[in-house]
Formats: C-alpha cells, sequence, structure tokens
C-alpha cells in the first residue's frame, strides 16, 4: 500500500471454471441394448424437425454469443481496472504528494483581499496560473484538486490548466461535493450534498481532463457523534466512490473526524474505528472497487481543547493502529494531510 501527503494550498466468478461439463459423459458399467420399434409419420414431422433443429441452433448461438459476451464485459473491465491502477500509482507515488488547490471562489477571494486584490475570474485565473506553471512542481506533486472553473480554464497563452499538469506527470483531479449543510434529526450535525446531478458531471469532468475525484464530509465528536450522522456521512462517501467510478474518476475517500472538542485520544479512536468501519461496510454495499479508491483519513489525535497535548510519536502510534484496524489491504495508497 502506498503511502503520499497532501499538501493543503468484484467480478462475479464464473461457475464454468474449474467444472467438467455435464454434456457427453456415460455412466460407468452400463450396458447397452439395441431395440427397434417403428414410427408413425404425420404431417407434423418434418416441422418438429426443423424445430428441434433450429431450437438446437440457437442454444449454440445464445451459448457462445453469451459467452463473448461475458468475456467482452471481463476484458472491459479488466482494461478499467488497468486504468485506474495506472492513475493511482502516478497519484500515490512515493515521494510526491498531492496540490490542494479547490478553493471555492469565494474562499479565493479571501486570499485576492489579503493582497489587495479584486475577486474575478481573471485574478483567480491568474492566482492559479502562477502555481499550476511553477517550473519543476511535478518533482513533488502528482495531483491536483481543482475548483470547477479551474478544470475549465487556460493560461494567457491559451494552454489548458490540465495539459499544464499532464506534462508534469501531475493527475488533474475535482472537487465534486456542494458542500456541507445542516442535517436535520440530528444534534446540530452536518452532511455533505452534491448527489443529485453528481453522475452527468462527473462525465463532463472526465472528458475535461479530471482523473480524480474529491468529496469532502464530516463527522463531530463533540456532537455525539451520532448514529444518523455517521450514517450519512459513510452512505454520502459509498454512493459519490461508486458514481465516481462508474465515470472513470478515482474517489478519494474522506471522512473528516474534526479535531473540535477537549477528549482524549482514545475517544479519537473509538470513533475513527466506527467511523471507517461504517464508511467500508457501505463501499462494500454499493459495489466500490477497493483496488480503485485513495483514502484520506484524520490523524487519530486528542480534542483541541484537550489539557494533554499528545506527542508525534503517540499520535502515530494511534493513526497506525486505527488503519491497520480498519483499511483493506486491497486500498493502494492513503493520503496524509501535513497542512
Amino acid at each position: 500500500m502506498a503511502c503520499a501527503n497532501l499538501v493543503k494550498l468484484n467480478a462475479a466468478s464464473s461457475s464454468w471454471i474449474g467444472q467438467k461439463s455435464p454434456f457427453g459423459q456415460r455412466s460407468q458399467g452400463s450396458s447397452t441394448r439395441r431395440v427397434s420399434f417403428s414410427i408413425r409419420a404425420s404431417s407434423y414431422t418434418d416441422e418438429l424437425v426443423q424445430t428441434a433443429v433450429s431450437s438446437i441452433f440457437f442454444f449454440f448461438f445464445f451459448f457462445f454469443f453469451y459467452l463473448d459476451l461475458f468475456s467482452l464485459l471481463m476484458l472491459y473491465y479488466i482494461c478499467w481496472l488497468a486504468n485506474q491502477i495506472f492513475e493511482l500509482k502516478t497519484i500515490a507515488s512515493p515521494g510526491r504528494g498531492i496540490l490542494a488547490i479547490d478553493e471555492s471562489n469565494a474562499t479565493c477571494g479571501k486570499r485576492l483581499a489579503s493582497i489587495g486584490l479584486d475577486n474575478t475570474e481573471t485574478n483567480r485565473q491568474a492566482y492559479r496560473q502562477l502555481l499550476l506553471t511553477t517550473p519543476g512542481l511535478g518533482e513533488y506533486i502528482s495531483g491536483a484538486i481543482l475548483f470547477e472553473e479551474t478544470l475549465y480554464q487556460s493560461t494567457t497563452d491559451g494552454k489548458k490548466f490540465v495539459d499544464c499538469l499532464r506534462d508534469e506527470n501531475i493527475v488533474p483531479g475535482i472537487k465534486v461535493d456542494k458542500g456541507l449543510v445542516p442535517l436535520p434529526g440530528s444534534n446540530n450535525e452536518s452532511w455533505c450534498q452534491g448527489l443529485d446531478g453528481l453522475a452527468s458531471r462527473s462525465a463532463e469532468y472526465y472528458k475535461q481532463g479530471a482523473r480524480f475525484a474529491k468529496w469532502r464530509t464530516v463527522v463531530s465528536i463533540p456532537c455525539g457523534p451520532s448514529a444518523l450522522a455517521v450514517k450519512e456521512a459513510a452512505w454520502g462517501l459509498a454512493r459519490y466512490a461508486a458514481i465516481s467510478q462508474d465515470n472513470g474518476l478515482v474517489p478519494i475517500v474522506e471522512p473528516e473526524i474534526l479535531l473540535d472538542g477537549d477528549h482524549p485520544i482514545d475517544r479519537t479512536l473509538e470513533v475513527a474505528e466506527k467511523v471507517w468501519a461504517e464508511v467500508f461496510y457501505y463501499l462494500a454495499e454499493n459495489n466500490v472497487v477497493f483496488e480503485g479508491i485513495l483514502l484520506k483519513p484524520s490523524m487519530v489525535t486528542p480534542g483541541a481543547e484537550h489539557k494533554e497535548k499528545a506527542s508525534a510519536d503517540t499520535i502515530a502510534k494511534y493513526t497506525l493502529t486505527m488503519l491497520k484496524r480498519r483499511v483493506p489491504p486491497a486500498v493502494p495508497g492513503i493520503m496524509v494531510s501535513i497542512a
């Protein structure tokens, strides 16, 4: 399993395999006896024979047709999986990480305002061009999460941003969620919206050059977390992951456990294990291919207001314990935020 940093700025088995065909087998030791009898022909004889022959023909036609169709589907699945693995190996390559520049226009406007610039598309494009055309960026960055506006933008010379990234062996990604909103019936908790229309949007993002996706949902320990909030977070991530894979995008699975609260590190570990168990349960329920996803787990730390601060070694120990207990070995990469 590969690991990288995040820089913030089942095909079914065939029952035919390994089995002997029941056709053409004879029982051992049985004696053969010749019997003679006469058949009275009728006006339907020719029709019956023709029907029988036709039935045999169509049986073999459909048998080989569906067998060939199964082979084509398997070939398609293998090609799809090989493409996903190629993208995953690039994103999770050792020594490189993901550049997150998926700020919304409003958030980007705050950054521009800090240097006295207006929040216009031209200024946002210039800011992102400065980042994405940095010489040698591909030495340290394996993937870049883009905001929707950025995915469709180009440099002032007319070169698409996604092409700038590809030239540096950087995989373009896209933020696909639509933000957090209050979750009715919960303990003042949130849920992530954006599933409506996600399939069509994902297909368009793929055409534009995106090859992986990000969906961020959160879980709050001081608010419980309630069983409803955990289930909603896990189910939303699973549906997003399934839709992303169906449209050629590698999903980053990210249930963020917020740092808020005064709870000890053991409580964080307990919640993290519960959340990830739920996430992988619903990923499996939605037939998500584990070999075709990336994880972005939160580090297991005490609450931000807890009186005792944990050392780096303790945080690493607890985080690895959680990952070993909950993450299936089929998952190829884990992205860890360092900022």
